[in-house]
């Protein structure tokens, strides 16, 4: 006899690199028959409602974001803020706890997804309700920090530990450059919340879990999901690839047009985060970078720090020498749907999770230059140096600087199909590709991921 449905609910960080796969995930569970509490605030809710889609089973359940000294009064969401006030953000989120005491005794779902709010274990387990640690970052970046985090324990954590992968890690390639460690050390130091460090945020939420998990699967990440139960002593789950559907939309006429005025795979397309900015000098090196490829080209990005517009910060004389073969854009695209197109031959990202899925499962060719910050950098080495289904960008070691010539060299390589690296990157990435886009292979995790949560409960 089957198990009766579940009810879960969900509770992200208020980000919309977090809502977005808890949504995905949601929506996987519902097409099962599982009942999906999402909660979340209120104006957020209208981002991201067009991709419920299953609304007779994923309920939008709206909470208040606490207004806290210094955040702008209608800031829930990290897209209303700059990096600097994340911490207030989070002190915000911590102060729901009341609130969400109220909700979960109203709703009684029989288990809590969350990733950031490290007090929500006890809470719920004073109600009867199971806790699972859901994390949208991968199983490398938590079993490589952590497992450097128990072994330095009770002394002071410089960037030196960090450089080269802790003792027992199953992958010698995965390492970090010094600028990267630097960053990471003094991270673990910054107070993200009202007196709590933001890794004790996770450490803490995953001590007093029943299990945690992540979005991927053993058949690429397993051997860190290994050493990470073994170092954690805790069930990981793994939610599998978590493709993302099939897009209903069409892409925007004007960018139809523009694309198919190039030949079938000669376009690089370069998207770099919804809410990522680069600084000034790195903007010129990648767009002089571009330009000294040869190839034409699309670039989705932000204005850099400092800049209202992206057409005051483009280089001297940049506009006129690209006019007609390469566009840079300040807004939103529809990813998904321009590297589908044909004439997309090579992607480069900052190795946000959701947009390596979708360049995973894309034709295109990959370039890294990942954003400076936990995650990014690591799936940047386990894509590059671990996987080899593309290449990252060389930056300084020191400084974490890319050039102009640096961009260039990594977006030829892989579009030449006749050296070797090129050869061996198609290749990988093929089999790669194939793999997420079986059939089988997300019905099995899903299936299983209910199954283990049947049995939590």
């Amino acid at each position: 006899m089957d198990a009766p449905p579940l009810h879960i609910a969900m509770y992200p960080w208020f980000a919309m690199g977090h809502f977005t796969p808890f949504l995905h995930l949601s929506n996987k569970l519902a097409k099962r028959g599982h009942k999906i509490s999402f909660i979340i605030p209120k104006r957020a809710q209208t981002k991201i409602q067009h991709l419920n889609l299953h609304p007779h089973l994923i309920t939008f359940v709206p909470i208040t974001v606490p207004h806290v000294e210094g955040l702008p009064h209608d800031a829930d969401t990290t897209a209303d803020i700059p990096f600097s006030l994340f911490p207030l953000l989070a002190t915000a989120m911590d102060r729901t706890e009341k609130h969400m005491e109220h909700l979960l005794r109203e709703i009684k779902p029989q288990i809590i997804f969350f990733d950031f709010s490290f007090w929500l274990p006890n809470l719920a387990q004073s109600l009867g309700i199971k806790c699972f640690q859901y994390l949208v970052i991968s199983p490398v970046t938590v079993a490589y920090l952590q497992s450097h985090e128990r072994q330095n324990e009770g002394r002071d954590f410089t960037e030196f530990d960090l450089i080269e992968p802790p003792s027992g890690f199953p992958d010698s390639s995965i390492k970090l450059y010094a600028h990267e460690a630097r960053f990471l050390a003094a991270f673990r130091k910054v107070e993200f919340g009202s007196g709590v460090l933001f890794h004790h945020r996770f450490a803490i939420g995953a001590k007093n879990s029943h299990a945690i998990g992540f979005k991927g699967c053993r058949e690429i990440e397993g051997p860190y999901v290994d050493y990470l139960e073994d170092i954690s002593e805790k069930p990981v789950f793994l939610s599998g690839p978590l493709l993302p559907e099939t897009p209903h939309s069409t892409l925007e006429e004007k960018w139809i047009e523009w694309l198919g005025g190039f030949k079938a795979g000669s376009v690089v397309f370069c998207e770099y985060g919804s809410e990522s900015t680069l600084q000034h000098n790195q903007f010129h090196e990648l767009l002089l970078g571009l330009e000294l490829t040869g190839f034409p080209f699309l670039a989705a990005l932000k204005p850099p720090n400092g800049f209202e517009s992206i057409e005051e910060a483009l280089p001297e004389g940049f506009k006129e020498r690209v006019q007609g073969r390469g566009v840079v854009y300040d807004g939103w695209v529809q990813q998904q749907l321009i590297l589908g197109h044909p004439s997309v031959g090579c992607f480069i990202t900052h190795c946000g999770s959701g947009s390596l899925t979708e360049s995973l499962i894309s034709e295109c060719q990959l370039v890294f230059l990942p954003r400076l910050g936990s995650d990014y950098v690591f799936n940047a080495r386990l894509l590059s140096r671990s996987l080899k289904v593309g290449v990252e960008v060389e930056k300084g070691e020191e400084d974490g600087l890319s050039t102009k010539e640096s961009v260039c060299k990594a977006v030829k390589s892989v579009m030449d199909d006749g050296n070797e690296l090129g050869q061996e990157v198609r290749a990988n990435h093929a089999k790669v590709r194939n793999l997420l886009l079986d059939d089988n292979l997300e019905s099995f995790y899903i299936d299983s991921l209910c199954n283990k949560l049947q049995a939590l409960i």
